[in-house]
């Protein structure tokens, strides 16, 4: 189509997010924010996170990203946090979405440990941005299966918190190249960051659920 002098606009426009909430009470170890990857929902991460073993001890919150769409073969709901096209409001849009969740999620429940965000592929990103831009008092990001957005190179991560990389032997999405590339990037930002290479693809496993049970009563214990 010719462009015929056609000009491009955006405007903010209201929409409303989900977040799946389960409360770990006045006992809570602290909190856990969690972010999905594309194509799945709030409750299909909160699914996966909740077979941590140990997990029911902590607070844990599944934020859902704002652009909704049908599986085309399941037809259930599912999103993704963003595209290229406006990929800057998009993200902008998104950290103002999380940090909303977060404030009220810690103003009303006893989940007053350590704050630990948990990214899976697409969400990874979404994970590290939280870390880096809303909450000075994260202590921890476990990142599977996605890499470390690149505005961060120039931003860092305030709070310099612990993470944990995870990739599966078998991943095509997230390859060797990156996941070495973003230790360094990680390590030169000044956070202890560690890879857990586990036998299986871009996928969650026991084997790594069990090293997040680990990583989590580290994060816990040295509060």
């Amino acid at each position: 189509m010719p462009d015929r002098g056609v000009v491009v606009e955006v405007l903010p426009a209201r929409v409303h997010g989900r977040y799946l909430l389960r409360d770990g009470g006045q006992d809570s170890r602290g909190l856990v924010v969690a972010f999905h990857g594309y194509g799945m929902s709030a409750s299909g991460m909160l699914e996966e996170v909740e077979a941590i073993p140990g997990i029911d001890a902590w607070t844990v919150v599944s934020v859902q990203g704002l652009h909704r769409f049908y599986d085309s073969r399941s037809r259930e709901v599912v999103a993704s946090w963003m595209t290229r096209q406006d990929r800057d409001l998009a993200i902008a849009d998104n950290m103002a979405f999380v940090g909303e969740v977060v404030g009220r999620v810690l103003g009303s429940s006893e989940a007053a440990g350590p704050r630990v965000y948990v990214g899976f592929s697409q969400g990874t990103a979404m994970a590290y941005r939280a870390a880096a831009g809303i909450d000075h008092n994260c202590r921890g990001v476990v990142a599977l299966g996605g890499d470390v957005p690149p505005e961060l190179a120039d931003r860092g991560l305030a709070s310099s918190p612990r993470v944990m990389i995870g990739r599966g032997l078998a991943d095509q999405w997230y390859g060797e190249d990156q996941v070495e590339a973003d230790l360094q990037l990680l390590n030169n930002l000044g956070c202890e960051a560690q890879v857990v290479r586990f036998s299986g693809g871009h996928e969650w496993t026991e084997e790594f659920r069990l090293r997040c049970q680990g990583f989590l009563a580290n994060l816990a214990g040295s509060g």
